[in-house]
């Protein structure tokens, strides 16, 4: 009794690690009782299959479109949308939000128009993104660049803020220059937290990955969701929600080792 009461409290306890067999076992349990609430529901009836589909027909849609290819020539289309956008947004937030929260004078004119722009509406971006740039893949990935790259600049700028000043100091003293210390103190100090931020992000462009292939796109999971609605093939609409989040999930996975291997230092 004792010791089932000592692995309860470590379970429960705020911040305690767990073993990684318990945490992958927590995790399968939980999986099993969401699909088995899903199997209870359509199954059972008590949601009509027109707007919960089973799990079989799922699985048996999945298999059909990975049969004939289309599902896997969509999945690339729309990751290919994703990582784009998302690269280039990342290439430059980084550098320019390193500057922001380092320099006054690049946070003093930037900071006021990103923090309005980022509070805009993307879907409202997407008719003036066709009329600039046409309806080809250059707008959808504009739309994905959007949606990320400002908050990318502000919650980075907040990253090379957090770094401690003592530390910039310490270089100062022993005769860094300034545009030296961005690159050889602040960066390698707030690259854990970046890379936190991108992980964050990289969510936020597959949440914006149907909006950008809601208009004028002719392929892409977003674009099979759109095009299955029209149908009310809903089993097509959770085999696409469940690719994206399968894909959201891989990018997650992969920044999680990226950080464990950049930055082994970071809690």
């Amino acid at each position: 009794m004792a010791q089932r009461r000592t692995a309860w409290t470590r379970l429960t306890t705020p911040f305690a690690n767990i073993p990684a067999g318990t945490a992958t076992t927590l995790a399968l349990a939980m999986w099993v009782i969401v699909i088995g609430g899903w199997a209870l529901l359509s199954y059972g009836r008590v949601v009509p299959n027109m707007f919960l589909p089973t799990p079989g027909t799922v699985l048996q849609t999945t298999y059909r479109m990975s049969l004939d290819g289309s599902l896997f020539y969509h999945t690339l289309t729309s990751a290919k949308v994703v990582l784009l956008g998302f690269i280039v947004s990342s290439l430059i937030a980084v550098p320019l939000g390193l500057w922001m929260g380092t320099y006054r004078a690049v946070q003093a004119p930037l900071e006021p128009l990103v923090n309005f722009i980022r509070y805009l509406p993307v879907t409202s971006f997407v008719p003036l993104f066709i009329l600039w740039i046409g309806i080809g893949i250059e707008q959808r990935i504009a739309v994905i660049f959007f949606g990320t790259f400002f908050q990318q600049l502000v919650m980075i700028s907040d990253c090379a803020r957090s770094v401690s000043r003592d530390l910039v100091n310490a270089s100062y003293t022993l005769g860094t220059k300034r545009s030296e210390a961005v690159w050889h103190v602040i960066f390698p100090a707030a690259l854990p937290a970046i890379l936190d931020t991108l992980r964050v992000t990289m969510g936020w462009a597959w949440t914006y990955l149907v909006v950008a292939e809601l208009v004028a796109a002719s392929s892409g999971l977003g674009y099979i969701s759109l095009k299955a609605m029209r149908g009310f093939q809903v089993d097509v609409i959770f085999m696409a929600i469940a690719a994206i989040g399968l894909l959201g999930l891989i990018t997650d996975t992969a920044f999680r080792i990226i950080r464990a291997r950049v930055a082994p230092w970071a809690p």
